[in-house]
């Protein structure tokens, strides 16, 4: 079994998830950037994370989910400014589930991340984004110790899920 660990990260949010779900990784494994990623077929398992932006699938993680072979088993990651397990977070997973038709996902996982300065600025002094900007304002020391370990939960999950034996 060997696995990847792969993402899009613009603040660093993303790329801290998903260092803590390679750590947790016992097996062969491997973690590169989206942009580094060519050939899926070396690996059993690959973990695709992302960070959520307006309340979607970033561009460049889109085009690599469509791409994703048949059959190719895959857990999903996103990082938002949103509440956790609210309808904004659950959104982007959602969407990136239905772009990978190909794909087998074995599972989900989401947590909160800091909204850059600047992005976070212009949310706020746009009347139709006032609302999440506030919401967005309490993801500032995310993600934190908690989402770490949560993302280290969710490896070993996904990791015993997929060693299974498959049924009959």
């Amino acid at each position: 079994m060997k696995t990847l660990v792969t993402y899009f990260s613009l603040t660093g949010n993303t790329q801290k998830i998903a260092e803590a779900i390679y750590e947790t990784l016992e097996h062969d494994k491997e973690i590169k950037k989206i942009d580094e990623c060519s050939d899926l077929d070396e690996y059993t398992l690959v973990f695709v994370g992302f960070p959520v932006h307006s309340h979607s699938v970033p561009f460049k993680v889109e085009a690599f989910l469509k791409n994703i072979p048949q059959g190719k088993k895959i857990a999903l990651f996103s990082t938002h400014g949103s509440l956790t397990g609210s309808q904004l977070s659950r959104e982007a997973l959602e969407n990136a589930v239905v772009l990978a038709p190909k794909a087998k996902v074995l599972g989900s996982f989401s947590c909160r991340g800091k909204i850059s300065p600047e992005d976070l600025e212009v949310l706020i002094r746009s009347p139709e984004h006032a609302a999440w900007a506030e919401m967005a304002v309490s993801a500032r020391n995310h993600p934190d110790q908690n989402d770490l370990d949560d993302a280290r939960a969710f490896a070993r999950w996904i990791s015993i899920l997929y060693s299974q034996p498959k049924p009959f």
